[in-house]
């Protein structure tokens, strides 16, 4: 399981926080409670909401020794969860079930398998992202190859079935299959910042034929002759600590995964907004909805008004490109849509 790999690479360096210009302690949430107890599909992001307005914030606010703060992703379902308001800080308390001898249980190394450690954000959301290429410099990749035929002349097929495939290279036999790649367009500019290439599924070679053959071992949506293939990348490395841009960020949303138009939390989007303006993973944007101009009409007179934007979400960014990036809806009150700005929160 992709999920399983991640977890154990992943290092929060939640002391980073210590170093971050902050305008103001983080607020408490209007009905934080004293105490929570953390259950199995719990998120750091989920929990922090309970205690804080601003969740992202959580690094700030963890009240843990030095050896532990390194990685506060070993928190198991169980814990207690405990808020200081005289921070506010947060804390780890006694498991539910009994303490130790001293009727306390400190931050402590658990011997648990870490796929039930809690996550900052639901890994299984982002995971598929984080070992595909998305973004590429043309419609066609360099390097990719083909499928030219099916074994059953099917229209589509699916996990454990038969392909056929041209310019596969001899030195690579795990291949990830990609429909063809769309581009993507600057919403202000109209300017094409790279082609999104949308993940099917993947094969494995299992005769060296002309052309080769191929075992489909994996597919999320129906595969067919003329889909593109390009070597299968290892899991990448995800470390990070949720944090503001130290630069001014001033993006657009380019495309919700999937070509929906509007779409809501825990949905993947793209920005027109990359490496080259600042953007890595970990840091947060907040999200702000244009609502356009209004018209008031009096007698013969009319007047045009720009209304005022209005800020309804959060998100996280998880991988960057050049001049594009991804991030991950946290926190909405609305629908999120193609065009809507995002800004340092």
């Amino acid at each position: 399981m992709i999920q399983q790999i991640i977890f154990p690479l992943i290092v929060c360096i939640a002391a980073l926080a210590s170093s971050m210009a902050v305008a103001a302690p983080a607020e408490l949430a209007e009905r934080a409670p004293d105490s929570y107890v953390v259950v199995k599909g719990d998120t750091l992001w989920d929990i922090s909401g309970r205690f804080l307005k601003e969740p992202w914030r959580w690094p700030e606010v963890w009240r843990m020794n030095r050896d532990h703060i390194r990685n506060p992703h070993l928190i198991y379902p169980g814990q207690i969860i405990h808020l200081d308001r005289s921070g506010p800080y947060l804390s780890i308390g006694k498991s539910v079930g009994g303490a130790g001898g001293d009727g306390e249980i400190r931050p402590r190394i658990y011997y648990e398998s870490l796929d039930t450690a809690i996550p900052t954000i639901p890994l299984k959301v982002i995971a598929p992202f984080l070992t595909r290429p998305l973004v590429i410099d043309g419609s066609t990749p360099e390097g990719a190859a083909t499928i030219v035929a099916t074994e059953t002349n099917r229209l589509y097929l699916g996990k454990g079935d038969t392909i056929f495939a041209k310019d596969v290279r001899d030195d690579v036999d795990n291949w990830q299959i990609f429909r063809q790649a769309k581009p993507l367009v600057d919403p202000v500019s109209n300017e094409v910042l790279g082609y999104e290439a949308q993940y099917l599924g993947s094969a494995r070679v299992t005769e060296r034929t002309t052309p080769t053959t191929l075992e489909i071992t994996d597919s999320v949506e129906e595969i067919g002759v003329g889909n593109l293939m390009l070597p299968s990348d290892r899991p990448m490395v995800f470390s990070y600590a949720p944090h503001p841009p130290s630069e001014i960020v001033d993006g657009r949303l380019v495309s919700i995964y999937r070509g929906v138009q509007e779409t809501g939390k825990l949905s993947v989007v793209a920005l027109n907004v990359g490496t080259n303006h600042g953007l890595e993973p970990g840091h947060v944007l907040a999200m702000f909805r244009n609502r356009g101009t209004a018209t008031y009409t009096e007698g013969l007179a009319k007047e045009t008004y720009d209304l005022p934007e209005k800020r309804y979400g959060m998100l996280i960014v998880f991988r960057v490109f050049d001049r594009v990036s991804y991030g991950l809806i946290m926190d909405t009150d609305g629908q999120a849509a193609v065009g809507d700005s995002v800004r340092n929160p």
